[in-house]
């Protein structure tokens, strides 16, 4: 399908987090605070103890560690310290000693299960985290970075920080006619959302290749939705055509963002000729969708974007001006394109995104 193994740009970044400094500064005033009882307990003379404090240290020692054998051992080590100073506070009852010991124990015990859960817990979020990003890959499959003379990048935005895969979906196939893409936005989130984004790439990876005219892909992808999806279920998509060498490029837009095309005279929204509504709708309409075509010439680049990036708000509530911002940015390769758009997007919001979003963008070069 490609011509080299570009599309691994496409994932997203992995981002590692770090305790943050206040937290380090909390541990390590519990363990000057610890260190100060057993000073001030020597200073104190054989009358008085303050040991039941060191019940502290294997709670000290299980923090930032994940073998359960550390805070198990500072507790056993530990309370030899409480019996050592059975020796220097003579005078102080056995039972207070004893109290202080049994509850170092029991906290070291208590830690180094809990040591042993977190883990635990951590193990299973790897493994639950590998098995998403193949099915990312299975779902989305990284896309050829050069095709000829086309340049294509692509870039997916999780609202979740934890998330790999959800309702945006993208497919760029290699066919005679040239290269078949589509974008598109499934309602709804979670797993449902999911099942129908595989539904829909699975549906048009065998139609693009099958049929000649790009309006019965989308008619098809309507007619396999409109039997699984429910009335009030439905995917916004735009499909396109895009000969390898000269020639306007073939646009179906199935009620989705427009694309935006950028030359050397402006940015513009590439309209349908007619509106057209989702995918799962149009027998609803009565309509049928047809396919448009614009110019792309040498140099010109197209981009394909969810409702993620167009309704993406700032503080004040204002949408993310995409071709106001795609007129902006001097970047012609797609993937440096795009990689500065991701993070305008976010500079814009602030925040976190609150919903999923995708961009795929494409520019002919010589």
């Amino acid at each position: 399908m490609s011509d080299d193994a570009g599309g691994a740009r496409g994932r997203p970044p992995r981002y590692v987090s770090l305790p943050p400094v206040g937290f380090r500064w909390l541990v390590l005033a519990g363990a000057v605070v610890t260190a100060a009882t057993v000073a001030f307990d020597l200073a104190t003379g054989p009358k008085s103890t303050f040991s039941p404090v060191l019940t502290a240290v294997p709670v000290l020692a299980g923090v930032g560690t994940r073998r359960a054998l550390v805070p198990l051992l500072a507790g056993v080590l530990t309370t030899v310290v409480v019996l050592l100073l059975v020796f220097t506070n003579p005078f102080v009852s056995p039972v207070v000693h004893a109290t202080a010991a049994g509850a170092v124990l029991a906290v070291a015990l208590i830690s180094s299960a809990n040591v042993a859960l977190v883990a635990a817990r951590e193990r299973e979020l790897r493994q639950v985290r590998t098995v998403s990003e193949t099915a990312q890959r299975a779902l989305l499959r990284p896309v050829p970075s050069r095709v000829g003379s086309l340049r294509i990048a692509v870039r997916y935005l999780a609202a979740a920080a934890e998330a790999r895969i959800g309702g945006d979906l993208y497919e760029v196939v290699r066919t005679p006619r040239g290269i078949r893409v589509l974008l598109g936005d499934v309602r709804g989130k979670g797993l449902i959302a999911v099942e129908t984004a595989a539904d829909v790439l699975g549906v048009f990876r065998e139609a693009a290749r099958a049929e000649d005219d790009l309006a019965e892909v989308a008619t098809r992808l309507d007619s396999a939705l409109r039997r699984d999806l429910s009335a009030e279920d439905f995917v916004t998509a735009v499909l396109l055509d895009v000969p390898q060498g000269a020639g306007p490029v073939q646009v179906v837009n199935c009620g989705h963002p427009p694309p935006l095309l950028r030359t050397a005279t402006g940015v513009s929204e590439v309209r349908p000729p007619v509106d057209a509504p989702p995918l799962a709708l149009l027998k609803l309409t009565g309509g049928r969708y047809q396919a448009g075509k614009v110019r792309f010439g040498e140099g010109d680049l197209l981009l394909l974007h969810t409702d993620g990036i167009s309704e993406a708000r700032d503080p004040g509530g204002r949408f993310y001006p995409v071709a106001e911002r795609l007129s902006q940015l001097p970047e012609q390769d797609p993937g440096a394109l795009l990689d500065h758009l991701v993070a305008d997007v976010h500079a814009h919001v602030g925040a976190g995104l609150d919903d999923d979003a995708a961009l795929l963008a494409i520019r002919r070069s010589d």
